[in-house]
């Protein structure tokens, strides 16, 4: 995202949220890389559930992780 990513309104709404919410965070790092999460299933079951963020503070939604991480199932030994 780059610089672009300063120009987003949807960055801003992310920011304030935070702000009021209380994070704080910190400073430290490159600050240009976007995160994700992945819920994994045991043996074959693969990827259960994927989420990338499409710009700065784009947050799960934790029901679909939740949802997500009870679909695993135990690996046969």
């Amino acid at each position: 995202m780059m610089l672009s990513g300063f120009f987003r309104l949807g960055v801003w709404q992310n920011f304030f949220r935070a702000w009021r919410s209380g994070y704080s965070g910190n400073l430290e790092g490159e600050g240009f890389t976007l995160g994700g999460v992945y819920v994994l299933g045991a043996g074959k079951q693969g990827v259960l559930l994927e989420h990338r963020e499409k710009e700065f503070g784009d947050k799960v939604s934790l029901p679909s992780v939740l949802e997500a991480a009870q679909k695993i199932k135990p690996q046969a030994s």
